[in-house]
């Protein structure tokens, strides 16, 4: 750029002085880069043509991390011309929701030769996603000019919220637990492992359980009656409203809701009680019966991270005419051919191709994404299954999550395993904006269980800014949300409830 406004200078120059020597000298330096930046892209078109690519070591095309870890994984930039590559600017191309550490950022490939790159990548957020590939700035000879390039390689990263750190690292199985499907911890008469006491026998003991010695020693047929511990049935309950997305990338209210319900679950279910999850929207986005087992908490864990997220046109912020804009800016660098001569406006042909792609390259199965047609459902499952992923919708889901949730806890209530205790993850229930939910809780028959308000702070991820503007702003919306939340807290403790908040959900 300066050599160019240098030539630039002195044409101008020249004209004005009238001064042919200093136009030509001008014109001259001007053909010279022009001849400079052909040679250059010549030699990068030789260099890529010979097979300059950019592979990932190993076999493995995804992983699975917990939330707030770095994984550490390898490439490989791969040089098969006779000629030294020389690169800067690496970087790469990766959702929002992850934060990627390149080394080296710059350096050389010799011929024939493969360098090694370390990728450290950080996850703020559950939910599939991935680093698409990575682009450079390639040198040619002679060395004036840089050519960037792209290299389209998705590895996924499959990011579980991060108490589930230990489950990861953990061989999963274990021995079947005897355990009670209701009530409270406390030892009772049943099939268990501790022998409670000898008793008379009585129609319908199973023979397996008569004591025959003592039989005989007191000429009486005598039984053995073992205890088991009753533990107790619990719910958690997540409020995954989409506007509990806003803010900033991993602080906002649902991305601390899903790391304290995952707390809580692992808690629950390494003493052995059973544990069960409902995560709702404007419907119920998940419901999984209560369990306790180690595969059970890997079920959960993934409920917890995939359900919650917006590629659903519910709660996507893209209608299908920007999805399939988002598939096909995706498809361009992945597969010329596939995205070859296809116009953003025809979706037929965008869904067809994008349907042959996510059999052969996305790192993610397919998932089925509700929509209302079937072109519509393959575009947001390409999305899905290539962890490019989709922003929340604007419009809240207030009204309906609230209807929902009061459906929900009436259902628990009337369930045959009626549980003992239900955590409910969703801001404080406001009556001047919640009057729905506040209704559902006077009229809901507590006498059968506990029900534990974990109360969701909807200033979490207001990041101040440094403009003035911005900071009047963010100190505005969390004034409101901190009255909003006093609000509630008067009208729980009117209704007798009790409200927790994070440090419980960070005990062990």
């Amino acid at each position: 750029m300066a050599l160019t406004g240098a030539a630039l200078a002195a044409m101008a120059l020249g004209l004005v002085l009238r001064d042919p020597t200093t136009m030509a000298t001008g014109g001259a330096l001007l053909v010279g880069l022009g001849i400079a930046r052909l040679v250059t892209q010549l030699s990068v078109a030789g260099i890529r043509a010979a097979g300059f690519e950019m592979a990932w070591r190993g076999d493995e095309r995804r992983v699975t991390v917990a939330r707030g870890e770095e994984q550490e994984l390898w490439a490989e930039l791969r040089n098969r011309d006779a000629r030294a590559a020389r690169f800067s600017g690496l970087r790469a191309t990766h959702s929002p929701a992850l934060s990627v550490r390149l080394e080296p950022e710059a350096g050389e490939v010799a011929a024939g030769a493969r360098l090694r790159v370390r990728v450290v990548v950080r996850a703020e957020r559950v939910g599939r996603h991935a680093i698409h590939g990575l682009s450079l700035e390639l040198e040619g000879a002679p060395g004036l000019f840089e050519v960037p390039l792209t290299f389209a390689n998705p590895f996924g990263i499959d990011v579980l919220p991060g108490t589930a750190r230990e489950l990861l690292r953990s061989a999963r199985g274990g021995r079947s637990r005897r355990t009670a499907v209701q009530g409270r911890p406390g030892a009772f008469a049943g099939d268990g492992d501790s022998l409670r006491e000898l008793r008379e026998h009585q129609p319908g003991d199973p023979f397996r359980r008569i004591a025959w010695k003592a039989s005989a020693r007191r000429a009486q047929l005598l039984v053995r009656e073992y205890e088991r511990e009753e533990r107790d049935v619990v719910w958690v309950l997540v409020d995954a409203s989409v506007e509990l997305w806003a803010g900033e990338i991993g602080r906002a209210p649902l991305d601390v809701a899903i790391d304290e319900a995952a707390t809580v679950v692992l808690r629950h279910l390494r003493r052995g009680d059973f544990v069960g999850l409902a995560v709702v929207g404007a419907r119920t986005l998940a419901f999984i019966e209560p369990k306790t087992s180690p595969g059970h908490a890997v079920t959960l864990m993934n409920a917890l991270s995939h359900v919650t997220g917006c590629l659903e046109a519910e709660r996507s912020g893209l209608d299908e005419a920007d999805v399939a804009a988002r598939v096909l800016e995706h498809l361009r660098p992945l597969d010329a051919r596939a995205a070859g001569n296809v116009r953003s406006h025809e979706l037929d042909r965008i869904a067809r191709r994008a349907e042959r792609v996510i059999a052969a390259r996305a790192p993610f199965r397919a998932v089925t994404v509700p929509a209302a047609t079937r072109r519509e459902r393959v575009l947001r499952s390409y999305l899905g299954a290539f962890g490019v992923g989709s922003p929340p919708r604007v419009e809240p889901d207030r009204p309906r999550t609230d209807a929902e949730l009061a459906r929900l806890l009436v259902r628990l209530g009337r369930e045959k395993r009626h549980p003992s205790l239900i955590y409910l993850w969703s801001p404080a229930p406001d009556p001047e904006t919640r009057p729905q939910i506040e209704r559902a809780l006077t009229t809901l028959p507590r006498r059968r269980f506990e029900l534990r308000w974990m109360s969701v702070a909807l200033d979490a991820g207001i990041a101040a800014g440094e403009r003035p503007v911005e900071r009047v702003v963010a100190a505005t919306v969390t004034l409101r949300a901190q009255a909003a939340v006093k609000r509630g807290e008067q009208a729980l403790r009117r209704l007798g409830l009790r409200r927790e908040g994070a440090r419980f959900a960070g005990r062990s």
